[in-house]
């Protein structure tokens, strides 16, 4: 994992965020990589995943 980030991401938003202003993340993806952010700081540190880590980590999650 790191806080490196290419320079041009294209970040969304879960549609389940809503406009609330609640705790939510945004995702940006290149090749091999899921970068994560937080929507509210979007300025602070960024994290980096591999893709086989994520998708390794959402499984976990969706199916705890």
């Amino acid at each position: 994992m790191s806080t490196s980030e290419p320079a041009r991401l294209a970040w969304c938003k879960s549609s389940y965020s809503g406009n609330e202003g609640g705790a939510c993340l945004e995702a940006a993806h290149t090749p091999g990589v899921i970068h994560i952010r937080d929507s509210k700081a979007p300025a602070r540190a960024r994290l980096a995943f591999p893709v086989a880590e994520w998708v390794a980590f959402v499984g976990y999650v969706t199916h705890a």
